[in-house]
């Protein structure tokens, strides 16, 4: 995945001043197929670095305080992987942990999930179920949008295939 990152040079002009890789990407080997990069973040009331600086080393949690903002793209394997023998949810755990400080604490085992931040969500390929509360799943293609609310759910990866999907997370005050 390529990211190009805009900026300023000493003229005020609008410049590219980074294009290469993800710079903060991992493949999981605890979980072939499994695939977290953060191309992005911002921390509420810190100004645009005009030279393009890259925040993303400086992260230290993947949930943004209200005002922040966390841009991440996610590879989802099938589902089928974790029902594989091999599949070791213990050493899964800990290099979610590894990777996604703040936010893999607040996951359960069964993947559900809540966070104090309103999501915006992009299927960039694939077919993806999001589950919630009432157990009931939206299938979700590529091209599809989803807004999701500080509302516990779960991914669900029932097809064979990985899905990759964008998500801009915003730090919000929940009011819980």
């Amino acid at each position: 995945m390529r990211r190009v990152v805009t900026g300023h040079d000493e003229n005020g002009r609008s410049v590219v001043v980074s294009d290469g890789p993800v710079p903060r990407s991992r493949e999981f080997t605890s979980l072939p197929g499994w695939v977290s990069r953060l191309p992005w973040a911002t921390e509420p009331g810190e100004p645009v670095h005009r030279d393009g600086e890259d925040p993303t080393p400086k992260v230290t949690s993947l949930l943004p305080a209200p005002g922040g903002t966390r841009f991440v793209v996610l590879t989802f394997p099938p589902d089928t992987a974790m029902a594989d023998p091999a599949f070791d949810p213990v050493a899964f755990d800990r290099e979610q942990r590894a990777d996604s400080p703040g936010l893999a604490e607040l996951i359960a085992p069964d993947g559900t999930h809540a966070t104090p931040t309103v999501d915006y969500g992009i299927v960039l390929e694939g077919e993806i179920d999001l589950e919630l509360d009432d157990g009931r799943c939206t299938r979700l293609s590529a091209g599809d949008l989803v807004v999701q609310n500080a509302t516990r759910h779960a991914w669900r990866n029932r097809g064979d295939r990985p899905v990759t999907m964008a998500f801009v997370l915003i730090g919000a005050d929940t009011g819980g």
